[in-house]
């Protein structure tokens, strides 16, 4: 079967990267190479011996963050690596569609539920040759995405929110939504040209946390700011700029229901969005810093914002 993308061939020779179902007609795990089946306690696992036996394809080329973003959400899929997120994934409710172990950690999955969904476990150097990276947690899983809620779903049920504008790396997206998750904040909104969340390392650097804090997309940008305001927010900019707000000085009202505007990494929020906000904001540095990492950024911000908030 042909790769359904146009450029360089597969990584693995010989292999392709297509969409293949993780079981057959009649419903039960598909074999393959190396297509043995051992029981785990409750959990049956398959054994893997090939890196491109086609029931593994879900986890080819982890590392082509290209190709994964062009393949994964089209898809529906996503992949979340580590046993703590995978979890975490399955508590939020996302339907598993497979799960990829090394051999030697079998047993830490032998107390889930693992649905329909088939469990493969093969050697650190299959798995490395398959991913295309060392799987020193030893626990990868595919999971199918749930349908994103519209903005004014999450909005309505918020108090506080953060909105990402143009942030693209992946690490800092994550940890956003971990000191969202950590420091009160309702509900992530994502422009339009935003990462993709639920992206491997994003979900990783989180913790799982993406899986516990609502987002949605702000489709037209930054008109999309107009729906966050009629919801009852104030839109607060943040910039280092020396004329904005310090945020320790904000009224009681604008704190009230805050949405809280960040950029990306480097050239901060756009002109446009911050012309759409209500107050433009700063946390004020010291020693010439102008300004913090978006991610450290934003949990100063959220700390502050919720720094009167009761415990727990």
């Amino acid at each position: 079967m042909a790769s359904p993308f146009p450029g360089p061939a597969s990584p693995f020779p010989g292999a392709s990267f297509p969409f293949v179902p993780a079981e057959n007609a009649a419903g039960r795990p598909a074999r393959g190479a190396g297509g043995a089946v051992r029981q785990n306690r409750r959990v049956p696992v398959h054994q893997i011996t090939d890196p491109d036996d086609d029931r593994i394809a879900d986890y080819r080329a982890l590392t082509d963050v290209e190709l994964r973003t062009r393949w994964e959400p089209p898809h529906g899929l996503f992949i979340a690596e580590g046993e703590l997120v995978l979890r975490r994934a399955l508590r939020a409710g996302y339907p598993a569609r497979s799960f990829l172990v090394d051999a030697k950690r079998a047993d830490q999955l032998a107390d889930l539920d693992t649905g329909d969904a088939p469990v493969y476990a093969a050697t650190q150097e299959v798995l490395e040759q398959a991913t295309g990276f060392h799987v020193h947690r030893g626990v990868l899983a595919s999971f199918h995405r749930k349908p994103l809620p519209d903005a004014a779903e999450v909005l309505a049920d918020a108090r506080r929110v953060v909105i990402l504008e143009d942030v693209n790396n992946h690490t800092n997206l994550g940890a956003v939504f971990r000191g969202a998750a950590a420091l009160g904040i309702d509900a992530v909104l994502l422009s339009p040209s935003c990462a993709d969340p639920l992206y491997r390392r994003s979900v990783r650097v989180s913790m799982g946390e993406v899986f516990a804090v609502p987002y949605a997309k702000l489709e037209r940008w930054p008109a999309g700011l107009d729906q966050v305001r009629e919801a009852g927010f104030t839109v607060l900019a943040m910039t280092p700029a020396p004329d904005a707000v310090p945020i320790q000085r904000l009224t009681p009202a604008q704190r009230e229901r805050a949405a809280l505007l960040l950029g990306a990494e480097g050239p901060g929020l756009t002109a446009a969005a911050q012309s759409a906000s209500d107050v433009r904001v700063v946390i004020p540095m010291r020693r010439g810093v102008d300004s913090l990492n978006v991610a450290a950024a934003a949990a100063v911000a959220f700390w502050e914002l919720g720094r009167d908030d009761p415990p727990g």
